[in-house]
């Protein structure tokens, strides 16, 4: 018998509105047996039926609900939700790299697809995504016909379902490095040891809408493989790439190489160590990019990723040229808008500078966020002007 799960009264509110997520706290019984990671149907307190997803005894998330009617998670289901997500995408005008699934936000939750050219990218990130590995893999290459697929599991929230962490090819051939365009630039991604799935495609649009504040020299801190050094190479006189790691900043160079720009150079260095060794020596730079990696990944470190993100922003604030840009960014969820924002006018107040906000924008369109899901709106992107 189906594992039928039956919510503490009033606590359906939030997964009807769209959430998918139900939290074992949320539970007031269980009823039926079957195995971990099946699918289980979710009911209100007083018996509705509020929708199906995979259960995990070992999480949190008890279950995360992605059918709300009567279909069933056979092949034919899958690839209708796939199609639906890439038809999304197309309709958009993305073509040769993009997100293709988006988790939550495209009703498939623990869910990454991101397409790199002919190779395809995949993360399970739960118990039950991970048990249909192969039936999503079977969909993806009849909608895709991709030359590889790739998987990119390495990650630790795994551990939370209870799954060790995993990367691998699962399909065809991928090679070290797949390239990519991207705002009419050539980019070689590393979709077996870079970031993530191998490169940050959810700032896609805002690389190339920071080109028109690079003017003159440009400093890109956490440059990781150039996405945006490359695009403001295109209209300053000279990039400075800046990253902790020395992959990274090879992989800036071969992408420089890659499209004959020869105006970047780079600077291996801890970003934090190398802003106040400019602020000291009265370097100065037109625009300093900020693009870090998520300072807090959990609600407990928002305080301490607080005081980093003042610290490099206040330290950017005091090294641009009055006139200038600084573009800073923030990827973690719990850093909100709001709260970002507010550590920005801190930061400016005690720089002595005048600033102000020119433009701000969130992630790529490919990786859309649901309004009643806070945790999918991640991305934060500001423009400041350092008068």
């Amino acid at each position: 018998m189906a594992y039928k799960v039956y919510l503490k009264k009033g606590e359906e509110k939030r997964i009807c509105a769209g959430h998918s997520w139900v939290y074992a706290n949320e539970v007031a019984k269980i009823e039926g047996k079957d195995k971990n990671g099946a699918l289980a149907a979710v009911y209100s307190n007083d018996g509705r039926f509020i929708g199906k997803g995979y259960i995990n005894h070992s999480s949190k998330i008890l279950v995360r609900i992605f059918i709300r009617g009567d279909e069933t998670d056979d092949e034919d289901f899958y690839f209708s939700r796939l199609k639906a997500a890439d038809d999304y995408r197309k309709k958009l005008g993305y073509d040769n790299c993009y997100r293709a699934v988006f988790a939550e936000s495209d009703n498939l939750p623990a869910l990454i697809v991101d397409k790199y050219a002919d190779i395809l990218v995949i993360q399970c990130l739960s118990l039950g995504i991970d048990l249909r590995k192969k039936l999503i893999c079977d969909c993806l290459i009849k909608l895709f016909s991709p030359k590889g697929i790739y998987e990119r599991s390495d990650v630790s929230v795994r551990k939370k379902e209870g799954l060790a962490e995993v990367k691998g090819v699962l399909y065809g051939e991928v090679p070290d490095y797949c390239e990519i365009t991207e705002n009419g630039l050539k980019m070689l991604v590393d979709v077996k040891n870079g970031q993530k799935t191998g490169y940050f495609l959810d700032q896609k649009e805002n690389r190339f809408a920071a080109r028109k504040y690079c003017k003159g020299e440009v400093l890109d801190c956490f440059c990781n493989s150039g996405g945006f050094s490359l695009n403001a190479s295109t209209a300053a006189d000279s990039v400075t790439a800046c990253d902790v790691s020395p992959l990274a900043l090879q992989n800036v160079i071969d992408n420089a190489k890659l499209n004959g720009i020869e105006n970047i150079n780079t600077l291996q260095g801890d970003v934090f160590e190398v802003l106040r060794g400019f602020k000291k020596n009265k370097r100065r730079f037109d625009t300093v990019i900020l693009d870090p990696p998520a300072f807090c990944k959990t609600a407990d470190e928002v305080k301490d990723a607080y005081r980093g993100y003042k610290d490099i922003n206040l330290c950017a604030m005091k090294i641009v040229n009055s006139g200038g840009f600084l573009i800073t960014c923030s990827c973690s969820h719990y850093m909100s808008t709001n709260l970002f924002e507010k550590m920005l006018a801190e930061a400016a107040r005690e720089s002595g500078r005048i600033v102000r906000l020119c433009e701000t924008k969130t992630q790529a369109p490919d990786h859309p966020a649901l309004l009643n899901a806070e945790e999918t709106q991640y991305l934060k992107f500001f423009v400041l002007e350092i008068i």
